[in-house]
Order: structure tokens, then C-alpha cells, then sequence
């Protein structure tokens, strides 16, 4: 699959109820900007089963109906993590075991009205316990939980048998990915990444070396380095919306707001945008193939669709990371 080198994300258009929210949203205008995504250029669609719990996939499934299929964009979806629908608010829990897999492979194909999932990527390793928000993918392991072989297996059996165009794995450390690569190839990883969050260096790496495509996602760091954030704004965000109680709008906002900040000079003299900097700065990483970038709105979508084509030049990189490394912001290498 050739793909462009940003595609939509839709985490953030699943809607509220459900733990992971971002508030309310209205699904006409989630359409219309996924739409309006495609219409400038963007090729690829990010979603998972677990965002809205179904319902991004819907949306995804009602924006690309109708569509020629020469204008059809790629789907990518994941598998991996089960809700209980008489609770919503709960966390999902971490499982992998093959009849759950092939029960959420139908449920997918169903909601986004596709006949083949174009890239199918586990969510999280299988820990057979709930998930609190955590990028890293750690947390505690269940007995019950399904060894990665196994259910790396079932998503390889998935593509033989046409299911599913290509496979990934989202959130996976080296060493499981080494363990993948063993049973099938992997043929892309998705790890958290961006300026604040580069803690997913060492698996941009092993992708690079292996062949693997690289799809980021978060390289806005879920809205922090658009420039449009202060304190007053996360102040005033809902209730309801994950961002509240997580550490990078709370303990480490300030530091991630300078960071934004120092990116306004290299997005003038690039004749860019902050966004567009910050997603530019990712795909200068050897080995990325994409970023994945979300956005509630079509307005949203014009604040990014040039990043591709935005060249940092090499002072760019090192001011960039002069900017990381005075901050105080996030962990991980300052610079490829």
C-alpha cells in the first residue's frame, strides 16, 4: 500500500460515554471532516473497534459509503480491546484470544461496510486485564492472558484467508515484536510518538531495520503542540474528555506548552504551521511511513494536510532540540 504521509485519525471523533472519550462531539461535522480529509489528499484512515466502542467505525464506515472506488481511502483498524456494554464507562480489558478476535474481525468488517480491512493491528499486548491510559502498553499480566504467539498467529491466519489486506501491532515493544517477526512478518508497527512523547524510539528502530512500515500516532500529543493550547484551555475542557487527569495536561503542561511555543519560529520560517511543524518533525524520524492526526472538525484538517511537505532543515532539527531539552518536556531522544 502506498500511502500518503499523514492519514486521519479517528480516536478523537468516537464521542462521549465511554471512558476514553473527548467530549461531545456532532457526528455530521466528524463526517464532513473526514471527508474533507480525503478530498485534500489524505489516503488512509486510522480507527479501532474500541474508540466510541464501535462507534468511530461507524462514522469511518458512513464517510467512505458511496465513494468510488478510486477515491476510496485505505481502512486501518485494530482488535484487541473487549468492552462490557452494560458498563461503558469501565476500562476495556486486553484480550487476544482467537474466537474474540475473530467475533471483533466480523463486528469491524460490518461497521465500516468494507469487504477487507486494509492493515488489522492488535491494540495492546494481551495482559487479560483492563486498560488504564498508559502509551507505554505496560501493565499487569493475567494467567489467563493469551501468549503473543498465539494470538499473532490468528491475525496471520486472518490475512491468508483475505479478511485483512496487511497485519500490525500497536504498542508492542521490541522484544515482543522479535517474537512476532517468528511467527509472521510484521508488516507495521503503530507506536505513540511526537516531540513530548519519544519514548517509542527503539521501536521506530527495530521497524526500520525489519521492513516494517511505521504508522505514529498522537504526534500532536493530543492537541498539545498545535500551538492553540494554554492553561486557560485545559482549564475549561470537559469533564468528560481523558485529557483532564492524564500527567501531560496536568504535572507536565507547562512544560509542554513551552515546547509548543518554541516551534512558532521554525513554523515561520517555514511558511508553515505549528501543527504542521510538529507532525514534520516526526516523519524526519528514518523509518516513519506516517502520521496519523486527528481532527473533530474540517476547519481542523487545513491546520495539517501540508505536513508532508514540509522539509526541516538540519538547524531545524537541533533548534528543535535545544527547545526539547530546555523544556523539561516528555522523555525519549531530542533528535533523529
Amino acid at each position: 500500500m502506498d500511502v500518503t504521509t499523514v492519514g486521519f485519525g479517528s480516536w478523537a471523533v468516537a464521542g462521549p460515554g465511554w471512558r476514553f472519550g473527548w467530549g461531545a462531539t456532532d457526528d455530521a461535522e466528524s463526517v464532513e471532516a473526514i471527508r474533507h480529509a480525503i478530498g485534500s489528499g489524505v489516503n488512509w484512515i486510522d480507527t479501532a473497534a474500541v474508540y466510541g466502542l464501535g462507534h468511530s467505525e461507524e462514522l469511518v464506515g458512513k464517510a467512505i459509503a458511496g465513494l468510488p472506488e478510486s477515491e476510496r481511502p485505505f481502512v486501518f483498524t485494530k482488535a484487541g480491546l473487549v468492552w462490557d456494554p452494560a458498563d461503558p464507562q469501565a476500562a476495556p480489558r486486553r484480550i487476544m484470544k482467537p474466537a474474540s478476535v475473530r467475533r471483533e474481525v466480523e463486528d469491524s468488517l460490518r461497521r465500516l461496510g468494507v469487504e477487507r480491512i486494509d492493515l488489522y493491528q492488535v491494540h495492546y499486548p494481551d495482559t487479560g486485564e483492563s486498560l488504564e491510559y498508559a502509551g507505554d502498553g505496560s501493565g499487569p499480566v493475567s494467567p489467563n492472558a493469551t501468549p503473543l504467539e498465539e494470538y499473532w498467529q490468528v491475525m496471520a491466519d486472518l490475512k491468508a484467508e483475505g479478511k485483512v489486506r496487511a497485519i500490525g501491532l500497536s504498542n508492542h515493544s521490541p522484544d515482543l515484536l522479535d517474537r512476532a517477526e517468528k511467527v509472521a512478518h510484521v508488516d507495521a508497527v503503530q507506536p505513540p510518538f511526537s516531540a513530548i512523547n519519544r519514548s517509542a524510539a527503539a521501536e521506530i528502530a527495530w521497524a526500520h531495520a525489519h521492513g516494517t512500515g511505521v504508522i505514529v500516532y498522537s504526534p500532536l500529543q493530543s492537541g498539545l503542540l498545535t500551538g492553540a493550547f494554554s492553561a486557560e484551555r485545559v482549564a475549561s475542557l470537559p469533564a468528560d474528555d481523558w485529557r483532564t487527569a492524564h500527567r501531560d495536561f496536568t504535572t507536565g503542561l507547562a512544560a509542554n506548552l513551552r515546547l509548543a511555543d518554541a516551534l512558532r519560529p521554525v513554523a515561520e520560517r517555514r511558511g508553515a504551521t505549528v501543527p504542521e511543524v510538529a507532525i514534520a518533525w516526526t516523519l524526519a524520524w528514518p523509518g516513519i511511513t506516517g502520521a496519523i492526526v486527528g481532527a473533530r472538525k474540517p476547519g481542523q484538517v487545513d491546520g495539517w494536510i501540508g505536513a508532508g511537505s514540509v522539509e526541516l532543515a538540519p538547524a531545524d532539527i537541533e533548534e528543535i532540540a535545544a527547545a526539547i531539552t530546555e523544556s523539561g518536556a516528555g522523555d525519549g531522544p531530542a533528535r533523529p
